[in-house]
């Protein structure tokens, strides 16, 4: 009888340590296995052989078919439990399908790829000089700043292809699943029987066909998806590709909270692959490391499309000059008039509105005004159960204003308009329009994946939306782009704000003005003189980065420190109030280097009829944060590298 210790792949196995199994013959490191865990089969992952231990160890039993997980995934999952402290199963789950042990027959993947094969225009010298300067660099990560309509998925495709012809495969990450289809078509065109797809959105059967044809694979493979796709059983990794590498959704929100761009750059490292950061708007924290430690930073500002067309024409138009606001509330009338010639000329128009932290937040509509506060920088959050204002991140507090400390006008906001509001009001002006609104809140009919076709050939006249149609989206006939409001990401009462704001307004500009038709751009805001407004509008990325890298000098937040956000939820606001001043008296008394900022609610206090409080813990060094996650009391929440403070 043999013994060995398995990782087990399980969401409810909340231990720390791999469990001990017996078996009769002998299994490898990564053998994927099927053990017992309470009165369940799951899936387990062979760590090693082991002595026999000192109590009577469960049998596990082989899969039907023998399936072993790269070496380079098993250093990969010893690497995160150090780095992103979870429960051993929630880690392990990450890297297998739950049903392997379900018998599989594989068919060929012709389900998600579109074969067509897109007619390739040359290179640019830009990006002919960028792929050289990849191919040879002894580097092994790259920051590719490519401003919008500057090829770079035509740069990720020519290496790709030469990764391919090294016997190496290759992993293209998109931070939303709606779109990869526009991907996987570029992709499939040129390597149709190399493509292959990974995502939560294909069916359960699907999902594990695809992983099962990329472990068994005897020829390299282009592995194209959300973060989850980084994980894929590839033996012989060549390439990973992070498009629009800054996008929040690479954050993994649920345990065990990993940032996809830290994770990628271990993998590289194992694999000693080449890894690349693509994107208009680079995260302040990724150039600030690439600088930093001397990384090479590729920069493409030529359009990938030769035209005669003049730039995009940008109007900003302020929303506190209710004279251009005489036909909607809403949209103005350069907005309206912009729309009318679109649709007249039979071209596509994108009306973008941000929602984010605007919910809860307190304006003055007659001239912008924001209470921010005064220990943190940051904007206040309305709390309409107190009428009361409060700061999530240090826990000051003030009453909610009657009027503006500014203007002095008591037309105050406590909340804005929404998608559906904006597709309604559009449908007044533009009856004869094929309009569709496109956000996290609709039907799945409704997603972006399922209308790439019909957005591409233009069928749809006007698109409405949020963040989603800012990523990474090629609109041939797209000719106008109307920003509701461009400041409400100010509003969000996070340091990442203006991050936030610039990133967005960058990005929606850069849906026209590619080369196919010409583009122009109505920009409304409340703050027409914002200095990340107009860096974004005039396309400055190196302005917004040093005003960035200043103030978050000044106030000790990422890069120049590591973050650890801790919050717990009880029946009642005392309850959890007192158990973080607890928690901040707990921390305090560990002989460690860290600040901790708090107790305060948190920016979404009640949820499931709980009240949720939280702590922030700054500190220069990771491993004092990690330190303080290892002794945490139960019921305790935490994330390290939280994507914001809320």
């Amino acid at each position: 009888m043999r013994f060995y210790e398995v990782w087990v792949a399980a969401q409810s196995f909340h231990g720390k340590e791999a469990l001990t199994y017996s078996y009769d013959t002998p299994l490898r490191p990564g053998q994927v296995v099927q053990v017992p865990l309470q009165s369940k089969q799951v899936i387990g992952i062979v760590k090693k052989e082991v002595t026999k231990p000192n109590f009577d160890a469960k049998p596990l039993s082989e899969l039907q078919e023998i399936i072993r997980i790269p070496s380079e995934l098993l250093e990969l999952l010893e690497w995160l439990r150090t780095y992103y402290p979870a429960p051993l199963g929630q880690i392990t789950s990450l890297f297998v399908p739950s049903n392997l042990s379900q018998k599989v027959r594989l068919k060929p993947n012709t389900e998600e790829l579109n074969v067509r094969i897109p007619e390739l225009p040359p290179l640019t010298k830009e990006q002919s000089d960028s792929i050289d300067q990849i191919i040879r660099s002894r580097e092994r990560s790259f920051l590719l700043h490519g401003d919008t309509g500057t090829g770079k998925t035509r740069v990720y495709l020519e290496l790709a292809k030469q990764t391919l012809g090294n016997n190496q495969s290759v992993i293209i990450l998109t931070p939303e699943i709606g779109l990869t289809p526009q991907l996987v078509e570029f992709f499939s065109g040129q390597f149709p029987d190399q493509t292959v797809v990974m995502h939560s959105n294909l069916t359960p059967a699907r999902r594990r066909m695809n992983w099962l044809e990329i472990s068994q694979s005897s020829q390299p493979l282009i592995v194209i998806g959300p973060r989850s796709a980084l994980f894929s059983p590839l033996k012989n990794l060549g390439l990973i590709v992070v498009d629009e590498a800054h996008d929040q959704a690479y954050k993994q929100e649920q345990s065990p909270h990993y940032q996809t761009t830290r994770v990628a750059a271990q993998l590289a490292k194992l694999h000693n692959s080449k890894l690349i950061l693509g994107g208009a708007t680079p995260n302040v924290t990724d150039y600030y490391a690439f600088k930093n430690k001397g990384l090479p930073i590729i920069r493409m500002t030529t359009p990938a499309i030769s035209s005669d067309l003049s730039e995009s024409e940008i109007q900003v138009v302020s929303i506190k000059e209710r004279d251009n606001f005489t036909r909607s509330v809403w949209l103005s009338n350069q907005m309206l008039d912009k729309i009318q010639d679109s649709l007249a000329n039979k071209k596509q128009s994108l009306v973008f509105l941000n929602r984010r932290g605007s919910a809860r937040v307190v304006m003055c509509q007659n001239c912008g005004w924001q209470a921010l506060c005064p220990r943190c920088d940051i904007p206040l959050t309305y709390h309409g159960d107190k009428h009361s204002l409060r700061c999530h991140t240090c826990g000051y507090g003030s009453s909610s204003p009657s009027s503006c400390s500014t203007c002095h006008a008591t037309e105050i906001l406590y909340k804005s308009v929404g998608t559906k509001a904006i597709t309604d009001e559009l449908s007044r002006h533009f009856p004869e329009a094929q309009i569709a609104r496109f956000d996290s809140d609709n039907l799945v009919s409704e997603q972006l994946d399922k209308h790439h076709d019909a957005i591409q050939n233009g069928k749809i006249d006007i698109l409405v939306g949020t963040q989603l149609l800012t990523k990474g989206l090629d609109l041939p006939k797209l000719a106008v782009v109307g920003v509701v409001t461009a400041d409400t990401a100010l509003t969000f009462p996070d340091y990442t704000a203006e991050e936030i704001a610039f990133q967005q307004l960058s990005q929606i500009i850069g849906r026209v003005g590619r080369g196919h038709v010409a583009g122009s751009v109505v920009v409304q805001t409340y703050y027409p003189e914002n200095s990340s407004l107009n860096a974004a509008v005039n396309k400055n990325y190196s302005l917004f980065y040093e005003q960035q890298i200043l103030e978050r000098k000044k106030f000790l937040f990422p890069p120049f420190s590591y973050v650890l956000k801790l919050s717990c939820g009880r029946k009642s606001v005392n309850s959890a109030k007192k158990t973080c001043e607890n928690l901040h008296t707990f921390i305090e008394s560990l002989p460690l280097s860290v600040k901790v900022i708090g107790p305060a609610p948190s920016f979404r206090e009640k949820q499931n009829d709980l009240y949720y409080w939280q702590l922030i813990i700054k500190s220069k060094k990771r491993d004092q944060l990690t330190a303080i996650i290892k002794q945490l009391p139960n019921q305790i929440n935490y994330d390290i590298d939280p994507n914001n403070l809320l």
